[in-house]
């Protein structure tokens, strides 16, 4: 019989509220190992002071300063990354089989310095890897992004037939391995309105996107495409596809989070280790009010549970 899984859940910005949710984990309702990683005394303050306790085991890495909830100290950016670079390491020494992420604020870490547009690019980047890819998941809906947090005036000349199929064979790999799915089927959105107008619109489809889409059929990858953002995203459209592929940040979230907010998860794919996260942000306005909802996180925990089971039958 094969062990339980490992599993580190980063606390994330202090001040947010993660804190409070590591408080409402039950790990008696996971069938995996849990360990939660950040400052004990934070952790244990938080949890009373919404009128809970924590039940799951703490690694402890110490705050720089000190933390009120809902207010961002720029001293505290380096143990927000501090505990992510422990969960990273744990996973790629075997010592965990997956890391859960809580949301973390990306502006505070910037003012304290250090160069950083989110989790997806700060673990590839530990991991020494080149393309990750973001994948966001719930019930009924996976939408992956070929480009992340780049500027809008940006998104079009990081679209290139490298990295688009690149891109491709990762979802596929990872939707077959990590998800069980047998031959899943990617659909990809058109860059432009009306996925370009046959050029009148835009000429990437042409160009670049209906060429990758080609030659990953050729492939053998069960992909089509390219189609409009504002139809591919249709009932009947989510129920012939096991992922859509948009082509920038707010082309596919946006969707997903009105059809998933509160019960999706964020994955990064592409890695040599698992890593989940929620789909939200630190809700500063809500941190310290106990009003927070744990939905997210539990449903990435899970993800990362299955994920880890599903490459260990591999």
């Amino acid at each position: 019989m094969q062990a339980c899984p490992k599993i580190a859940i980063t606390s994330g910005e202090p001040a947010g509220i993660g804190p409070e949710l590591m408080a409402s984990i039950d790990p008696h309702q996971f069938d995996a190992e849990l360990v939660i990683l950040g400052d004990e005394n934070l952790l244990q303050a938080r949890a009373k002071l919404i009128g809970k306790t924590l039940k799951t085991p703490i690694k402890h890495t110490a705050l720089a300063a000190e933390c009120t909830a809902g207010t961002l100290n720029v001293d505290n950016a380096g143990y927000v990354l501090q505990i992510l670079d422990h969960a990273c390491q744990g996973c790629l020494a075997g010592d965990y089989d997956a890391m859960v992420t809580a949301p973390i604020q990306k502006d505070i870490i910037n003012k304290a310095g250090i160069t950083f547009s989110g989790h997806t690019e700060y673990l590839a980047d530990l991991c020494g890897i080149d393309k990750p890819v973001m994948l966001l998941a719930t019930d009924n809906l996976r939408v992956a992004l070929a480009t992340t947090h780049l500027p809008l005036r940006d998104v079009a000349d990081a679209i290139n037939a490298r990295e688009l199929a690149h891109i491709i064979q990762i979802l596929h790999q990872d939707l077959t391995n990590r998800f069980n799915l047998d031959n899943p089927h990617i659909k990809v959105c058109g860059l432009n309105p009306h996925a370009g107008e046959n050029g009148y619109l835009g000429m990437e489809e042409i160009e670049i996107i209906t060429p990758v889409i080609n030659k990953m059929k050729n492939e053998g990858i069960h992909v089509s495409g390219p189609y409009p953002a504002d139809t591919v995203f249709t009932r009947d459209s989510i129920a012939d596809s096991d992922a859509i592929l948009a082509m920038y940040h707010d082309q596919g979230l946006p969707v997903l989070k009105h059809v998933g907010f509160n019960n999706a998860i964020n994955t990064t794919l592409g890695l040599p280790i698992i890593r989940t996260s929620v789909d939200h942000g630190t809700a500063l306005h809500l941190a310290g009010t106990g009003k927070a909802n744990p939905e997210s996180l539990f449903a990435a925990i899970r993800s990362a549970i299955d994920q880890s089971v599903s490459l260990k039958k591999r």
